[in-house]
């Protein structure tokens, strides 16, 4: 692929550690890489520096924010600069409506001020070419976390997977892996079957209430409030449950913490315990986006 971007200009504001792999990455790509929210780094040498998000996306063909996007008043994630980089209406009212804006997740108040702006807003965060491959370490890191908390090990545990999508067909399969007696419990018809021929135990959510009492470990993958305070009553007080939702993710925390049940929310996992990983896959995955939505415009 090298090359493949050659002319194309590109702007990367904020972010983490993902980062710091992927604009390197663009940058052997031929692309023209401005970054605002860096100091001089050895790791983004190549790209040019901006001091300003207005400077930086001056004249660009495709912007990136992180995966975590904004606050919801338009702070953008930058853990390596002490300057807020801040996305206001003004800012954006200066982007080309043909100009992709890349962004893991965004918040409402950013897509309100895209679609007020008519600009081309692409969240990838749940797009299956990147989250399939970054199920991979946030089940690993899900897998780290009950491994630091339980007192027993996930061979011979009875594990639960709540979903059945990207990271709970990836989690579910490496804690069978891992000696666990593992269900899933799971809502559409084909995924129960597909359930049952890996030879997972699989549980409908009409049955959740009924089973969820026998279990050590409880992964909640679902961004809706599956496991309330209903459900909560049945868990035995030594299970421990890592929840992998967006935030606020799908436990009533606080009904947990008055049973007395440990319940972590833990969402973004793959920037946190693998960030180098987390950043090759957005170089992976980003590029050919980048191209396919520039290419829409001519």
């Amino acid at each position: 692929m090298n090359g493949v971007l050659s002319g194309v200009k590109v702007a990367v504001l904020g972010g983490d550690d993902r980062e710091l792999v992927l604009i390197p990455e663009l940058v052997k790509l031929g692309a023209d890489v401005r970054v605002a929210g860096y100091p001089p780094r050895e790791e983004i040498k190549g790209a040019v520096l901006r001091e300003s998000v207005v400077e930086a996306i001056s004249g660009v063909d495709a912007i990136i924010l992180p995966m975590p996007g904004t606050d919801d008043h338009g702070v953008i994630r930058a853990v390596y600069t002490p300057n807020q980089l801040v996305i206001t209406e003004e800012l954006l009212s200066a982007v080309p409506s043909k100009v992709p804006i890349f962004i893991g997740v965004a918040k409402p108040f950013l897509r309100g001020l895209a679609k007020k702006l008519g600009l081309r807003l692409i969240e990838i965060g749940e797009m299956d070419e990147l989250a399939i491959l970054n199920s991979i370490p946030s089940a690993e890191g899900a897998i780290q976390i009950a491994m630091q908390e339980l007192p027993i090990t996930i061979h011979d545990s009875q594990s639960l997977v709540v979903g059945f999508g990207r990271v709970g067909q990836t989690l579910a399969r490496m804690l069978a892996a891992l000696g666990a007696h593992t269900a899933i419990v799971a809502r559409k018809p084909a995924d129960l079957a597909r359930g049952y021929e890996l030879g997972y135990r699989c549980i409908t959510y009409d049955q959740l209430t009924e089973n969820i009492a026998a279990m050590d470990l409880i992964f909640n993958t679902v961004p809706a409030m599956i496991l309330h305070e209903g459900i909560l009553k049945n868990v035995s007080r030594n299970a421990l449950i890592i929840d992998l939702a967006t935030q606020p993710g799908g436990t009533d925390f606080q009904s947990a913490a008055r049973l007395g049940v440990k319940a972590i929310l833990a969402p973004g996992l793959p920037g946190k315990v693998a960030p180098v990983t987390a950043g090759r896959i957005l170089a992976r995955v980003l590029p050919g986006l980048i191209l396919k939505e520039i290419a829409t415009t001519d």
